[in-house]
């Protein structure tokens, strides 16, 4: 787990993604998995930063790769924290498993796939609604031509 800070996440995502990757390919680990995690309040300031975008990563690496790793991250300016643990016992489903950003990017997917559904069926009800009107409208100037008709019958005999 990688500590970024939050500001720096956002406008160089790219670029803090190559700085993690630069470090891992340098100790010869193999990612597995590498995404954003969270973005979130720190509980104390960290460098004057009170933010901090959390970068989840699964690597493979010798045991003895992990320490040039630790101390290339102290060396990072773009680095604030890590916490590397071992994770031999894990299945892919557990890597995989969706994290809270996954999780609020797919809750807006949904609303605005509902909200989208939502507006077609508010459509095609005024369209409905609009077909009820022109039918009652046509049929009110049916009515009003047979009467016309009527009438005119009415004063020719």
């Amino acid at each position: 787990m990688f500590l970024v800070d939050s500001a720096e996440a956002s406008a160089d995502w790219d670029g803090v993604n190559a700085t993690i990757k630069k470090i891992l390919d340098r100790a010869e680990a193999e990612i597995v998995s590498i995404g954003k995690w969270d973005e979130r309040r720190l509980a104390y300031e960290i460098n004057g930063k009170s933010r901090g975008t959390y970068i989840l990563c699964y690597f493979k690496a010798e045991g003895g790769k992990v320490r040039d790793i630790e101390r290339d991250i102290q060396l990072s300016e773009q680095i604030m924290r890590v916490l590397i643990l071992c994770a031999e016992g894990r299945d892919k489903g557990y890597i995989e498993k969706e994290t809270p950003v996954m999780l609020a990017e797919n809750q807006k997917q949904k609303a605005a796939q509902a909200a989208t559904e939502r507006a077609k069926m508010e459509q095609e009800a005024a369209k409905s609604e609009q077909i009820e009107r022109e039918k009652l409208e046509d049929s009110k100037e049916a009515e009003k031509q047979d009467i016309q008709k009527k009438d005119e019958t009415k004063m020719s005999l």
